[in-house]
């Protein structure tokens, strides 16, 4: 995206293609799902994420549309073992993912202990792209330094999954705009950023994809698209 993106400079579809519908909660039922997925069918968002257990009937609802479904592993705090990922990993794809977001072990990280980093990430990376299914490496920004940030941000250029993103949703903060450019200046063009955490209004969409941001991670994706039909109309009047 251009740097001085604007909500006249980009369409609704790409704004949506840039939108993973999210529902991560404990307590997501089958009608909490079914209207997922249903949401992201009519509004042509890129993916729904969610927990590992409803990937068969995600993928059953969106079977036939252009929706990706994405599971979150290890999820929301990462401090499972490289093999315990791996084989939830393994199990979702099984089960119909075409996405992978995971977190990485932040308690590692901040130990600068980079080569279990570097293995937990070459070995979900590499499972991934051995059957084609996008990866994204949860960085959790908001308990990482700035070196945190690009330790993490510079083993992805070597391993390169084809996301690194912000946040969970789940921890003390989401993400922040100089986190997003932080990462997009490390990893350059190798690998793209994701944005998740905390936003909720197409004026943090578009500070997000300013930054360097290529996928947003949000349940406010509907007002988002709302707010720039809004936008657009308004010009047009």
């Amino acid at each position: 995206m251009k740097e001085s993106i604007s909500a006249e400079q980009i369409t609704i579809d790409q704004m949506a293609q840039m939108i993973d519908h999210t529902f991560l909660k404990a307590y997501a039922k089958k009608e909490d799902l079914k209207k997922l997925c249903e949401e992201a069918k009519a509004n042509h968002f890129k993916m729904v994420a969610i927990n590992s257990v409803p990937v068969a009937y995600c993928h059953k609802q969106l079977k036939g549309s252009n929706v990706h479904v994405g599971a979150a592993i290890s999820f929301p705090l990462g401090q499972t073992t490289i093999e315990s990922k791996a084989f939830e990993t393994k199990n979702a794809i099984e089960n119909g993912a075409d996405e992978i977001d995971y977190v990485l072990n932040i308690g590692q990280l901040k130990d600068k202990n980079l080569d279990y980093i570097r293995r937990e990430m070459e070995t979900i990376v590499k499972l991934c792209h051995s059957h084609k299914v996008i990866v994204k490496v949860i960085l959790e920004t908001c308990y990482l330094t700035d070196l945190d940030i690009i330790n993490a941000c510079q083993i992805a250029r070597e391993i390169k999954p084809d996301f690194v993103k912000t946040s969970t949703g789940f921890g003390s903060a989401g993400a922040k705009v100089e986190d997003v450019r932080l990462m997009k200046k490390t990893v350059g063009s190798l690998v793209k950023v994701k944005a998740a955490g905390g936003i909720q209004s197409l004026t943090d969409a578009l500070a997000m994809i300013k930054a360097g941001a290529e996928r947003i991670g949000t349940s406010h994706g509907i007002e988002i698209i709302n707010e720039l039909k809004r936008s657009q109309n308004h010009r047009q009047v």
